[in-house]
């Protein structure tokens, strides 16, 4: 008969013979396990650092190209806005430092700047719409009528676009005195704020596009408001631009709003490049198109019709020729 003692030495082997078997795996298999290991370790390695040096020698080869277009853009952009005058309008959320070289450009390319409206937060908030409106009625010229159809944004639009706007030469610089209390009426309301002479009529404008999307319920109606704004601008003037960086044209974007919009984007120009010293440069050229009667969506985004507008073909003198007898 198999008593206790006989279990329990046999249940002690079988654990005994797995220890050992659990050793002798684990040495038999540790040396090529940490080959295998280190191997890999090196190759990742080794490609990361292939690919930074990739990413160091676009950088570099990006700062190269940025540097000698800024070097040559004097001379690309001399003389193309010639005579106009310029607003600048900016929404919350916009780079201040690509709004400040842009009009570095705007002013070597002959353009005279006016003056910046910046929009407050206040101008976007859908809970601000009746303020709002009341008080475009209360500033509006008594002769200026708007549309039934007219929403709150649309009156502000052309509101705005009959203060700061023109398109004829004789008014341009000059304030327009019936509509002489708007901009310090919305700026009071807090809707927006006053930069340089806005109210100097100024013959195109450029718009920059907040460099994220608008978030939440109301986005759409925000954006909405912005691309309203810019569609009323325009038609007051010569012509506008919108211009922001590649993340303005994102989905949700004031200038994918704009190019989905196909009215709009018949008249009103965009540039999403407009953090390079290329993109400066193209929404000069855009302007230009712009006070030509032309329009387009240009920059690397999505909806662009090209990288820049399409250099004006120059009119043939006509030469006068001599018959000989």
């Amino acid at each position: 008969m198999i008593d206790f003692r006989y279990h329990l030495v046999s249940i002690v082997a079988i654990f005994l013979a797995l220890a050992v078997g659990i050793v002798l795996g684990t040495t038999l298999l540790e040396d090529p396990a940490i080959r295998s290991a280190e191997e890999l370790t090196r190759q990742l390695t080794a490609e990361k650092q292939e690919q930074r040096e990739q990413i160091d020698e676009v950088l570099g080869q990006s700062q190269a190209t940025d540097s000698f277009v800024t070097t040559l853009m004097p001379k690309l952009v001399e003389g193309e806005l010639a005579g106009e005058q310029v607003l600048l309008v900016e929404a919350p959320g916009t780079n201040a430092a690509v709004r400040e070289a842009e009009q570095e450009v705007l002013t070597a390319a002959g353009a005279l700047v006016t003056g910046r409206l910046s929009l407050t937060e206040r101008f976007f908030d859908p809970k601000s719409v009746g303020v709002l409106d009341g008080l475009v009625n209360q500033l509006k010229p008594a002769e200026m009528t708007f549309a039934t159809t007219a929403g709150t944004h649309d009156k502000v639009a052309t509101l705005l676009a009959a203060t700061v706007m023109t398109t004829d030469q004789a008014q341009v610089g000059v304030p327009n005195e019936a509509t002489a209390a708007v901009l310090t009426g919305l700026e009071t309301g807090g809707f927006l704020n006053i930069d340089g002479d806005p109210d100097k009529r100024a013959t195109v404008a450029v718009m920059f596009a907040p460099e994220n999307p608008f978030e939440g319920e109301g986005a759409p109606a925000q954006a909405a408001a912005f691309t309203t704004l810019a569609g009323g601008l325009d038609a007051g003037g010569k012509g506008l631009v919108i211009a922001g960086a590649d993340t303005a044209a994102a989905p949700g974007g004031v200038i994918t709003a704009l190019r989905e919009d196909a009215e709009l984007a018949k008249r009103v120009s965009t540039v999403d490049s407009a953090d390079l010293p290329a993109g400066r440069i193209v929404i000069v050229y855009a302007l230009r198109e712009q006070v030509s009667g032309g329009a387009g969506q240009y920059g690397t985004g999505q909806g662009v019709s090209a990288f820049q507008p399409v250099e004006p073909t120059p009119t043939p003198t006509p030469t006068s020729t001599e018959s000989g007898s």
